[in-house]
Parts: C-alpha cells; structure tokens; sequence
C-alpha cells in the first residue's frame, strides 16, 4: 500500500494526539470522519481502477448504494 499523502499522515497525527491527550472534543469526531472517509475514497478508487468499464445503469446502481438509498 502506497503512503499516505502529508494531509492524511497530518490528520492521523492529530487524532492521535488528541486521543493521547484525552481530547474528547466534537473537532475530534470530525477529524475521525474525515479521515475514514479519506480512507474510503481512496479505497474506493483503487477498486475502480481495478475494474472493467462499468455501464451508465451500473454506475447509477453503486452510486445510490453510496448515498444510502435502495439500489435494488
């Protein structure tokens, strides 16, 4: 697995520290947030990569089950 970029090495950082710290903040939610949906994306896009060419319909499809809608 490739590094991660300076932002996201910087985000682990302060989760770290905050939680280290005892930091109990709504900043810090945030933060974990933000870095597991970092993490998505970027496992997200590997995957697609990965993957033959997807049709209109099928995009539609994996596009609702990320909003959280019914994709049947």
């Amino acid at each position: 697995m490739p590094s991660p970029n300076p932002q996201t090495r910087k985000t682990v950082a302060r989760i770290a520290a905050s939680a280290r710290w005892g930091n109990t903040s709504p900043e810090l939610d945030t933060e974990r947030t933000e870095y597991a949906a970092e993490r998505l994306a970027a496992y997200i896009e590997k995957i697609v990569d990965a993957a033959p060419p997807l049709t209109p319909a099928q995009r539609d499809r994996l596009a609702l089950l990320l909003k959280g809608a019914d994709a049947s």
